[in-house]
């Protein structure tokens, strides 16, 4: 039995896969007429209509008015995508435009990026998101302390792979720029390469300034770990605004806004995607945990080097969306990404 709340018939399969792909071809509710002209099925417009009807009961498909023929719900989208679908794969032609796109790319991570939203944006006609690949733990790699006036103090601190965090901190006492330079050298050299733990467990080897510092820098290491994702790059957006569901303003504008909503797909990207590097996941219709994305669709996998560093890729469209296109593309742009995080971050 394949994916959904009831079994089908190999005919009933047929006819909602072909439903499907009419109504992504052309957002238009699809009649039996149709499906019979158009594809040969060896059947009368009745059978179809009848086999249409159980379809509907069983929640696969609606009719959005009474003299109208049926579109996908959620659920019908949920049973082709992940029953019904099977492999589906790029054009040759389309793998080489783009892994030449990428070879004539600068040797830099986020142009990496960048151009990796702009291939996906462009491949499966719809938005693309794609965070920058991040450490799989945050690890720390030089501390400075600038003393800036009275009791106050700048705290810049280097994680592994580049990133600079800093805050401001007001000691007990104020405390000279040679102390403050000593103490962050015994820290740098004492914490190099450890995580928020690690850090910790070093604390009670340095004097009550650099315990009170290397608590501080814990707490930032933890805090950079509980982002999950990095930078969000985005692209597409006029692909998404062009679709006919979103032709009326108010629905252009929901659309809009979700699109700018940089905290909510960020949310999405880290609770949907699963530790696995490589594979492609589907959220339709927000899946009943985000009621925002209810109009749309999420095709999503996570790319990266497992031990060096990871970072998330998806496209989001109308649950209307060319599924079998923005699988391929999807899985195709992480595995090109994974190589190249690789070759970066283990070289």
């Amino acid at each position: 039995m394949t994916a959904g709340s009831t079994a089908l018939s190999e005919r009933q399969e047929t006819i909602l896969a072909l439903i499907i792909h009419e109504f992504i071809e052309h957002a238009e509710p699809v009649g039996s007429k149709r499906l019979v002209e158009r594809y040969g099925l060896g059947v009368s417009s009745a059978t179809v209509r009848n086999e249409m009807t159980v379809l509907t009961e069983a929640g696969y498909l609606r009719q959005p008015h009474t003299s109208a023929g049926r579109v996908p719900t959620e659920q019908g989208y949920r049973y082709f995508v992940r029953g019904l679908l099977g492999e589906t794969d790029l054009p040759a032609e389309e793998k080489r435009l783009i892994r030449h796109q990428f070879h004539q790319a600068p040797e830099d991570m986020e142009e990496w990026v960048r151009l990796a939203a702009s291939v996906l944006a462009h491949h499966s006609r719809v938005a693309s998101l794609v965070t920058a690949p991040r450490p799989d733990r945050t690890a720390f790699k030089h501390l400075e302390l600038i003393a800036t006036q009275s009791r106050q103090v700048l705290l810049v601190l280097v994680l592994e792979g580049g990133e600079v965090r800093q805050q401001m901190l007001t000691l007990a006492e104020p405390v000279d720029q040679s102390r403050l330079r000593q103490t962050a050298e015994q820290i740098t050299r004492a914490c190099a390469g450890q995580d928020a733990s690690g850090v910790l467990a070093q604390a009670a080897r340095f004097g009550v300034l650099g315990q009170d510092i290397a608590r501080l820098v814990a707490e930032v290491l933890e805090r950079a770990d509980e982002l999950s994702t990095g930078h969000l790059y985005r692209d597409g957006l006029s692909n998404v605004l062009a679709q006919p569901e979103f032709a009326d303003s108010e629905r252009g504008r929901s659309a809009l806004h979700l699109l700018e909503e940089h905290s909510l797909l960020e949310e999405v990207l880290a609770k949907a995607l699963s530790p696995s590097i490589g594979g492609v996941q589907v959220v339709i219709g927000g899946e009943g945990a985000w009621e925002e994305l209810r109009d749309y669709s999420m095709v999503l996998a996570r790319y990266g080097a497992a031990g060096y560093a990871t970072g998330a890729l998806a496209v989001l469209g109308p649950t209307r969306m060319a599924y079998g296109r923005s699988i391929s593309a999807v899985r195709y742009v992480a595995g090109l990404m994974s190589n190249l995080v690789l070759e970066a971050f283990a070289a």
